[in-house]
């Protein structure tokens, strides 16, 4: 089992959340890049999992430990700094950067929390002036830790492309860059988000949503921080804090709802959750985004023999996120 990632900030206790539920799958993708039997088993409970949940935990998925570590260690050093500091990388003006919280303003605001966000693919996005230069080393660790989880990125979308049009899931369907390809130039932001420990921390739930993308891969710090329903809301799922896991979960674009239309035909899920805080401790992830171009197309890659398109002509990804917005 790997290692708990990073401290909690001076002067709080060191917790572990250690609610394990079987609920959630998780997976090992120890043996994904081989040639065989076991790679056949990995990707069928990869696909299962994206058929009955649009998201699973992976381990062993070969992002090194140390960079996770330091990733959470230096973001969680940067919401220590000073109001004043933290401000000198505010983003107005440009994409990236710091959002000042609710309560650094004293507002009273139910999604209260920091966050800092890093457009980091195409590289041409990037807009370094707007990337914190505290602490020391932070800069380069995101730039590799992007480039990293990119590539499982990548990684799973093949899974799904090849199974994509497979009456099983597991004889090959398309084509390994097929989802990948569909996307365009892939765009890439990474969210790192804190919320501090609250005295009454209902009042800090996180806005209940699905992911406006095609993939997402979350890096929880310590402790559970995420929960999802299935049910319209009707019953939530903690998602466990696993150490050294990350959470990958299905944007809007792999699914078909009220907001957008399916590149899978409707065969992979997306699931509403939302971020949670409590009382005892703050909490620290980080959430990679990955994003169609704007001009991407989207519409079914392959409808399986006995089913209908359920979207009767092409869209772009710009336009199913605007009509998202619309019905907000």
């Amino acid at each position: 089992m790997a290692p708990g990632i990073s401290g909690e900030i001076a002067g709080e206790s060191k917790l572990y959340d250690y609610e394990f539920s079987d609920e959630i799958p998780v997976i090992s993708l120890s043996g994904i890049d081989d040639v065989g039997r076991k790679k056949e088993e990995i990707c069928g409970q990869i696909v299962e999992a994206c058929e009955k949940w649009g998201m699973f935990q992976a381990v062993d998925h070969g992002v090194d430990t140390n960079l996770m570590v330091n990733m959470t260690r230096l973001a969680r050093d940067f919401f220590a700094l000073t109001t004043e500091e933290k401000l000198r990388f505010h983003m107005s003006g440009g994409e990236g950067g710091f959002s000042i919280s609710s309560h650094l303003q004293g507002e009273a605001m139910k999604d209260w929390r920091e966050v800092v966000v890093y457009p980091t693919y195409p590289v041409s996005n990037r807009d370094y002036s707007h990337w914190p230069d505290k602490p020391e080393g932070w800069l380069k660790v995101t730039a590799e830790y992007s480039e990293r989880l990119m590539g499982l990125a990548y990684k799973v979308l093949a899974v799904l492309s090849e199974a994509m049009g497979s009456a099983t899931g597991l004889a090959m369907g398309l084509e390994k860059d097929a989802l990948k390809n569909a996307c365009v130039d892939m765009e890439q932001k990474i969210f790192v988000t804190y919320f501090p420990k609250r005295s009454k921390p209902d009042l800090a739930l996180g806005m209940r949503h699905t992911d406006n993308g095609i993939i997402t891969l979350l890096l929880q710090d310590q402790f559970s921080c995420l929960q999802v329903t299935r049910d319209n809301g009707k019953t939530w799922v903690r998602v466990p804090f696993v150490p050294g896991a990350l959470v990958i979960n299905l944007g809007d674009i792999g699914h078909v709802s009220n907001f957008s239309h399916s590149v899978s035909n409707g065969r992979f899920m997306t699931t509403d959750h939302q971020g949670v805080v409590d009382s005892n401790s703050s909490k620290l992830f980080i959430n990679t985004f990955l994003f169609p171009a704007p001009h991407a197309t989207v519409y079914p890659l392959k409808v399986r023999d006995g089913e209908k398109a359920k979207i009767e002509e092409p869209i772009s990804y710009e336009a199913i996120t605007m009509r998202k917005l619309k019905d907000l």
